[in-house]
Parts: structure tokens; C-alpha cells; sequence
């Protein structure tokens, strides 16, 4: 059977457009800091995006307004989100953490090479943890990986990624995260699990899935 025909609108990249491969959107996205861009089925859907603002079409998708929330269960929306993104497994990753109310973004990292999603949740909540306690704040951290939470708690990743050369930076983080755990307490900071049942995507997602 034959692959499904994509396009790619690139908002933020080398160059802005929209392109109909993965390899031409990839030139103009990768190693782009805070490049945004997304696949679409057809081309008049790729085309009517691109017209309006990447925020609007990306970041906002399957998130829900925290104030209109009916569910007896809600988040504390003084806090700070995390997530990741990553194209393949292993593939590019990058991840960063925002403001759970506002969505406003406090820190974006990568992308790497050769991650996997895990990774990178894990390396956003040590990232958040370090920049609360660097600004001597406690709110909570909210994450949806049950995994990346485990890994923090246990100051020990579990994973089966190998390690070469071209995911080195990305250990060298790895390693840098491990070595913060250590040697910081930050027990008076709550590490929370986002319950995208209720609440929907995390504010911190990319949207891109």
C-alpha cells in the first residue's frame, strides 16, 4: 500500500512555507531553535493553517480552558508544565516546561539527536526542579509520564537507549540531571501526575501528535 501523501507547514524555521515531504520540512526545521511546524492530510489543510498563527493551530489543540474545568478534580494552576516531543523512537527530541496557567514558556531545550520521549520528560521535571529552587519557588511541577516521575524519584533512568556518538550531548544532560538529583533536596517541591483524562493535553505539549 502506498504512503499516505503529507504536507508539512514550517511557521518558524530556516525558511517559512509549507512543504510535501518530511526530508524537505526536516532541512528547514532541524537545528532551528524553537522551530515550529506540523503535518497536515492535504494540502488545502496545510494551506489554511498556515495562515493563522502557529500558537493557534499547535499549542492550543486538545487543551482545555483550566478556568472553564467542571471536574471535582482540578489542577493547581500556580505551577509549572513539562512535556516532550520526539520525532521517532529514538529520534529528535526536545522538551520544555511552561506556566500552567498562562502557557507561557520558562525553558525549551534541544533538539537532540537520537531521545526517546521518556528522556525527556524525565530531564524537563529536573530542569523544572532546578530553576524553582534557583528562584527559591516551590510551586508543583506537573508531568503526564508516570515513568519520567518514577525515574526522578528514584534519582535512576531505566532505559534501553544505547549511546553513541550522536546522542552524546544528550548523556552528558543525563548525566548533569543525575548528578542535580543527588546533591539537591527539593522534597518541599511537589512532583504531580497531569491527568489528561480530565483536564486534557498538558499546557507544556507540542501539539504535534
Amino acid at each position: 500500500m502506498a504512503k499516505k501523501q503529507k504536507y508539512y507547514v514550517v511557521w518558524n524555521g530556516f525558511h517559512r512555507g509549507i512543504y510535501d515531504s518530511w526530508e524537505a520540512c526536516k532541512k528547514e526545521v532541524e537545528g532551528f531553535e524553537r522551530a515550529q511546524y506540523k503535518s497536515f492530510g492535504t494540502r488545502e489543510e496545510a494551506e489554511k493553517a498556515f495562515e493563522k498563527p502557529y500558537r493557534e493551530i499547535i499549542e492550543l489543540k486538545g487543551k482545555k480552558n483550566l478556568d472553564e474545568l467542571t471536574t471535582d478534580e482540578k489542577p493547581e494552576i500556580n505551577s509549572i508544565s513539562v512535556d516532550a516531543a520526539c520525532k521517532g523512537n529514538p529520534g529528535i527530541l526536545e522538551y520544555r516546561g511552561v506556566y500552567t496557567y498562562s502557557g507561557t514558556e520558562i525553558f525549551r531545550r534541544g533538539p537532540y539527536e537520537q531521545g526517546t520521549v521518556n528522556i525527556g520528560e524525565f530531564l524537563a521535571i529536573v530542569l523544572a526542579l532546578a530553576w524553582l529552587k534557583k528562584q527559591n519557588l516551590a510551586m508543583p511541577v506537573y508531568s503526564d509520564s508516570r515513568t519520567a516521575i518514577a525515574w526522578v524519584r528514584n534519582k535512576k533512568i531505566n532505559t534501553k537507549l544505547k549511546w553513541t556518538k550522536k546522542n552524546e550531548e544528550l548523556l552528558k544532560a543525563v548525566k548533569a540531571a543525575l548528578k542535580w538529583l543527588n546533591e539537591n533536596d527539593y522534597t518541599h517541591i511537589p512532583i504531580l501526575k497531569w491527568n489528561t483524562k480530565l483536564w486534557g493535553e498538558i499546557p507544556a505539549d507540542y501539539g504535534r501528535k
